[in-house]
């Protein structure tokens, strides 16, 4: 009797190591943000990274790119959100990360990133999803959801660790918005590591990504080396709505 073909190498090959999904902030693009990230993770293959972007919206007179409806800027820790428009992309992005582990990806491989608004999908989307990832990133974002959806975080999605970036002069979302929603996730049972900058505005800069990338490779286990690379463009101004 003939032996089995062999498994597909190749496939299994391209679902090895982790995957960054990130999500950028309204009035903004996967491409965009492509642009800033990527460069950090130039050096490790192991990390395969995932940007897309917003369907296009009506924001009063604005037609822009964003995942749900923008209450008001700033956005304070009272913000009352449009939760329907919430739940809606969280739904799309769990049809992508359900699509990823499909495909072979491990869940606990699996990071939901995002800047601003963006970042406040990423926690939401962590929050309501089923099973454990290997982390969440936050970037002067805030939890876009009330706390009566407490009771629908499950077990598996508290283990999800996170990290909260945020400014304590951002002008845009609060800090009063990011410390309220890390304080949530804390009450939860969750671990929530909350990395404060006192001259920070709404900004994404080059100190936080060198640490988001050192947060990335040890939760995958990746050797760092003894010398973090700076891409040469190494900070940007996202004065989004979001």
């Amino acid at each position: 009797m003939a032996a089995p073909p062999p498994a597909p190498a190749a496939a299994a090959a391209a679902r090895a190591g982790g995957l960054v999904l990130w999500l950028h902030g309204s009035a903004e693009t996967g491409e965009q943000s492509r642009a800033q990230i990527a460069p950090y993770f130039s050096a490790a293959p192991a990390v395969r990274l995932t940007f897309p972007t917003a369907p296009i919206a009506c924001v009063g007179d604005v037609v822009l790119n964003a995942w749900f409806g923008i209450p008001e800027v700033p956005i304070t820790a009272t913000t009352v959100r449009d939760e329907q428009g919430v739940l809606e992309a969280v739904e799309h992005v769990h049809e992508m990360l359900d699509k990823e582990v499909a495909a072979g990806t491990s869940p606990t491989n699996i990071f939901v990133c995002g800047l601003s608004q963006g970042g406040a999908l990423a926690i939401a989307s962590v929050l309501l999803y089923h099973k454990t990832l290997g982390g969440c990133a936050v970037f002067s974002g805030s939890v876009p959801l009330s706390k009566s959806f407490a009771d629908r975080v499950t077990p598996e999605a508290r283990k999800t660790p996170v990290l909260w970036f945020h400014g304590m002069a951002d002008g845009v979302v609060l800090f009063e918005a990011g410390h309220a929603g890390c304080a949530f996730l804390q009450e939860l049972g969750m671990a929530c590591e909350f990395k404060t900058y006192p001259t920070l505005g709404h900004l994404l800069v080059d100190e936080e990504l060198q640490y988001f990338r050192r947060w990335i490779f040890d939760r995958l286990g990746i050797s760092q080396g003894t010398k973090d690379a700076r891409p040469s463009s190494s900070s940007s101004n996202h004065e989004d709505l979001h």
